[in-house]
Parts: structure tokens; sequence; C-alpha cells
């Protein structure tokens, strides 16, 4: 049934008040990002600047470059790490059944439940012990471990939407394992690669339990970076930079979401009903 226009119209009212609540935010961090340091004050932090000016966002760019460049290398490099043992786990799972693969999957599922605060300090002693503490390479094996549980989920979700009977004609043509996966799985993969680099790439990006603990100066993320750019100025806190520093540090997940986006939900319902 249509809804009424006084139904219409009351939906369209809450959902711009919700709008407006959340770019709220948005707006103050915007526009004092581009005020000049004596116009930054909280005081003020709703009006726009007399005097529009770059200074914030070239401070943020100096003191977060080195953070985002390690945030890339982490997150980019265990994002499709994780993403593509998922995948290799997920058709193993889903369409070469072996004996104790059920516990198997659940053994995996359960990784998905440990907590990170468990197991961070017999963490920290494995790296140590392995040389990779401190290191952007230890940083990315912690987090391509802790990926794999849910990037082997939806990739295992996905995978059982896919007709058993192409597996079977494949094994009928002589195809092995690595064939059939690369010559029929891989190539209707995208919607499942999809929603697992953008949950891994936003959840490396984001981290900063594992980038605090387990990483040195050399190796810290952008999460880190700007975390200390909180109270920073020896005379007066620079609110610009920070706003400027906040801004900067959430484009990268934004930019991956406009992408990649319009995959996510698709890749996500694939398995649903089967999965």
């Amino acid at each position: 049934m249509r809804a009424s226009p006084v139904g219409r119209t009351v939906r369209f009212a809450v959902l711009l008040a919700f709008l407006v609540v959340f770019l709220i935010p948005v707006y103050v961090l915007v526009v004092t990002s581009f005020k000049p340091l004596d116009e930054a004050d909280p005081a003020a932090a709703w009006e726009l600047p007399s005097n529009w000016s770059l200074d914030g966002w070239s401070g943020a760019w100096e003191t977060l470059r080195p953070g985002l460049a390690n945030s890339f290398k982490i997150a980019v490099t265990g994002s499709l790490i994780a993403a593509a043992l998922g995948s290799l786990n997920g058709y193993v799972l889903s369409k070469w059944r072996f004996p104790g693969s059920d516990a198997v999957f659940t053994l995996f599922l359960f990784g998905m439940f440990i907590p990170y605060q468990a197991v961070m300090i017999p963490l920290a002693g494995l790296l140590t012990r392995m040389e990779l503490a401190g290191t952007i390479r230890g940083l990315v094996l912690a987090h391509v471990v802790y990926g794999i549980p849910i990037c082997t989920l939806i990739f295992r979700n996905y995978y059982v939407t896919i007709p058993n009977e192409l597996i079977e004609a494949a094994r009928v043509d002589g195809a092995g394992l690595l064939r059939t996966y690369s010559s029929i799985v891989l190539p209707v993969s995208g919607p499942a690669f999809a929603v697992t680099l953008i949950w891994q790439f936003t959840s490396l990006w984001n981290d900063f339990l594992f980038a605090v603990f387990l990483g040195a100066p050399d190796s810290w993320p952008v999460t880190v970076m700007l975390n200390n750019t909180a109270g920073s100025g020896a005379v007066a806190v620079q609110y610009n930079q920070q706003m400027a520093a906040a801004l900067l540090a959430s484009l990268p997940t934004l930019v991956v979401y406009l992408l990649l986006g319009r995959f996510f939900m698709r890749g996500l319902m694939a398995g649903a009903l089967k999965g």
C-alpha cells in the first residue's frame, strides 16, 4: 500500500532530522580545520572562519605523513593476505568436504570471539621471539591471523551459493582443487572480496590497540599519530590542526567505501539464505 502524503512527509522529516544530527560533528570538523589558529576556539566552533586558512591541513599532513604511510602498508597488505587466505579456506570448507570439516569451521569461528586483550601478552612474546615486535610485518601478521576467521566465514557463506553441479562438472573434466578454484570459483568472487577488503581495510586502518601495544615509533600507524596530536601545542591547543588531522585520517576509509560500497551489501546478502 502506498503511504499517505502525510506519512511520507513525516518520514522525510525524521530522516532529515537524523541526517542533520549526524552531520553536525562533520560541520564542526570541516569549519574548524579551515580556521587560523587564533579563530580556532571552542566558543566559536559554529562560526565560519573570517579568514580561510590551510595552516591546519599543512600541519596535520606533516604530523600524520609517516603514520599514513605505515597505515597504508599495514592495511593494504593485511587486507589482501587475509582475503586471499579466507577465500581459499571458504572454498575448501564449502565445496571440498572432508572428515571433520565442520569441526574445523567451528574452530575458525571461535577465533572471532577471542578478545584482543586476552592474547595481547602472549602475542607480544611470540612476536618478540620471531623478531617481529615493533615492526610493520609483525602488525600485519597479527591482523592477518585475527582476520582469517571472519574472512573465512564470509567466503564460506558466499561459496555455498555456487551450484555444486559446476564443481562436479569441473571434477569430471579432470580439474583439481586449485584449477577448479581459479577457473570456476575465483571469477565470481568479486562481491565477497569487496566485503572482506572493506571489512579488513577498515579494521586495520582504525586499529589502535595492536598498534600501540605491538608497534614502535617507526611502525606506528595514523591512529597512534592522531592520538598523539591531542593536546599538542606549547601555548595553545591547535584545534584547527587536530580537526584537519581527524578528517585526513578518515579519508582513506571513506574512499574505499565509495569505490566498493555498492558491492558490500550484495556480497553480505549473497550467502544469507544458504549460509
